[in-house]
């Protein structure tokens, strides 16, 4: 059983003048619904006001749930923020939380939106409004869940907000492997930095991941992964400059499950990056990497 969190406000109206892809989420929604596995449905709270001030600045929150983002914002967001899509980023932060929660019960658990990693304290930039893997890791920490938190960013660009938003924060790490001549050009700090060369490919990549990702969760012994399972290191991915395939992807996600399933990490997936103008066929590779891990990890769960 895989546990999928989604919410009705993902599915917002694309504003005008966006080039990012609106109905991506829908996607998602319609394609693990068609694709017969057995999943568990859940329904996310919008992340409270209190809770997207622990990590944003105040004005900021204001000004996105207001729907009245400057234009300074607005143009580094790279879209406008209208009441359809306010609503939407403050139930994603919801969603991540509550798929960490329910990792924590259950071993794995997908956010159907999410991975918004460039987003950072007083704005947002690269199509991210709220940074969800920050907030939920705060709120998961200061309410005492867990202890530790890992955030693993695999997109293809580094998760630059997450990394300045828990930077010297001693009970969340944060792990980034990414194309280093991508967006953003100018690099946070990590705790942990992977940059890679233009146009590596399935191999080099996974013997990257595994050798650098494999001493962190040892070292940091997290009790909990929040991944974004970014899919735009696709070889034909319109934002990426890396080059995998799908069978690479999958790869990529086989790994991971591996590599916390042994040591017995629950992990929590959001969606992050992928970027063409076939909204299905990149709907298709974001169902590939939660289908691909929640068989992985619910397999090796039984077996425990």
């Amino acid at each position: 059983m895989i546990h999928v969190v989604h919410h009705p406000a993902y599915v917002a109206p694309a504003p005008a003048r966006s080039t990012y892809r609106w109905g991506k989420n829908g996607l998602i929604r319609d394609l693990l619904r068609e694709g017969g596995g057995a999943l568990t449905w859940h329904t996310p709270d919008p992340m409270p006001v209190r809770w997207l001030e622990a990590t944003h600045d105040s004005e900021y929150v204001a000004e996105v749930l207001e729907a009245r983002v400057p234009p300074s914002k607005t143009r580094r967001i790279g879209f406008p923020i209208t009441p359809e899509v306010a609503t939407r980023a403050a139930a994603v932060p919801g969603g991540t939380w509550l798929a960490a929660h329910l990792a924590l019960e259950h071993g794995f658990a997908a956010n159907t939106a999410g991975g918004s990693h460039h987003a950072l304290h007083d704005t947002g930039a690269g199509y991210c409004i709220f940074n969800d893997l920050a907030v939920a890791a705060t709120r998961l920490i200061e309410e005492r869940t867990v202890a530790r938190i890992l955030i693993v960013d695999v997109d293809v660009h580094q998760g630059d907000g997450t990394a300045a938003l828990t930077a010297g924060h001693p009970q969340i790490a944060t792990y980034s492997i990414h194309a280093d001549k991508n967006f953003p050009a100018r690099k946070a700090r990590s705790t942990l930095d992977v940059p890679l060369a233009d146009g590596i490919g399935d191999d080099d990549y996974c013997a990257t991941l595994e050798t650098t990702l494999s001493p962190l969760l040892d070292g940091f012994a997290p009790d909990l992964i929040l991944y974004q399972a970014g899919v735009d290191p696709f070889a034909d991915d319109r934002l990426g400059r890396l080059s995998l395939s799908l069978a690479g992807l999958e790869r990529r996600e086989r790994l991971v499950a591996r590599l916390v399933s042994d040591r017995g990490i629950p992990l929590a997936s959001t969606v992050g990056g992928g970027y063409g103008d076939d909204a299905l066929e990149i709907a298709h590779r974001h169902v590939a990497a939660i289908m691909t891990l929640g068989d992985a990890l619910s397999y090796r769960s039984a077996l425990v």
